[in-house]
């Protein structure tokens, strides 16, 4: 993991607003919290068709994630209630936001052509490497907390061989790929702002964020697309190789492969670790259809 600019050693009460393009930026954010001690304060803006999943949707929605519809759907009200019902509660938050609503696919150039095509129609900048971002989640979750909250971390991620040999941008890597090892590094620059800095006003949040997700772009193009190979697979600027010692990883490891493997190695713990799967999801599906 390789980090560039801003990112304090203490944890903070935090919006973590990214770029997206797989599944594996919902661990960066978790790479980011556990180097500030705040592993377990991660909470999720997550489109509303994941509280569906099996059991981590139950688990999303009572560890504080906040599920939303896009567009004319967008339930305003509800993310408002949830988020301050986490701040009476007094909940530690580093919530994660992923403006552009979906994932930048170069695989599928609809859906970037209908981004830059929404972008000219409104007078934005024309974005190469992200989508133009949405603001409403962004908006309510400032506008709610900003009283509450530390900062605004503004994180651009960029995963190492993720271009072909022609020079084009590949898919970036899936869970399993990252697993394995197929993605060498994680290159991550985090901006950290103050709210004083952030407009208020839905129409001029807006255009803030789109000016960020031009610096966003002109990052991405710089790692991608620099013109002089030396400067390619990074980012400008200062950069730490972040390694985490073994007394922050291993007791979860230990934790977690110990608990499984005590279920699957009995024929009684295999029976109960299916019937959690099948009857949590169940039940979980049910609680969260009534109580999102």
């Amino acid at each position: 993991v390789i980090i560039y600019g801003d990112l304090p050693k203490n944890k903070e009460n935090v919006i973590y607003l990214s770029n997206h393009q797989c599944t594996v930026d919902w661990i960066v954010a978790d790479m980011l919290a556990i180097r500030q001690n705040a592993l377990g304060h991660v909470r999720y803006v997550l489109k509303d068709g994941l509280k569906w999943l099996p059991l981590y949707g139950w688990y999303f929605s009572q560890h504080g994630g906040v599920y939303v519809k896009r567009s004319a759907k967008f339930n305003e009200k509800e993310m408002r209630e949830k988020l301050r019902a986490q701040m009476k509660a007094e909940t530690p938050m580093y919530l994660v936001i992923f403006p552009e609503g979906t994932r930048y696919n170069p695989e599928i150039p609809k859906v970037i052509a209908d981004s830059q095509s929404f972008a000219e129609k409104e007078g934005l900048a024309i974005l190469k490497h992200v989508l133009t971002p949405r603001v409403k989640a962004t908006h309510v979750a400032i506008d709610t907390m900003k009283d509450y909250l530390d900062a605004v971390y503004d994180v651009t991620v960029a995963y190492e061989g993720t271009v072909d040999h022609k020079g084009q941008r590949k898919l970036a890597p899936s869970m399993t790929e990252f697993l394995c090892k197929e993605c060498p590094r994680v290159h991550v620059f985090i901006d950290r702002i103050e709210l004083k800095d952030i407009p208020e006003e839905q129409m001029y949040m807006r255009r803030w964020l789109h000016e960020r997700f031009e610096i966003k772009d002109k990052l991405l193009i710089e790692f991608y697309d620099a013109k002089d190979s030396k400067r390619r697979n990074k980012f400008p600027g200062k950069s730490v190789h972040s390694k985490l010692s073994l007394k922050k990883t291993l007791p979860s490891l230990l934790f977690l492969g110990g608990l499984t493997a005590s279920m699957l190695l009995t024929e009684s713990g295999r029976k109960l670790y299916v019937k959690t799967w099948i009857y949590g999801t169940l039940i979980g599906c049910l609680w969260v259809s009534i109580k999102p």
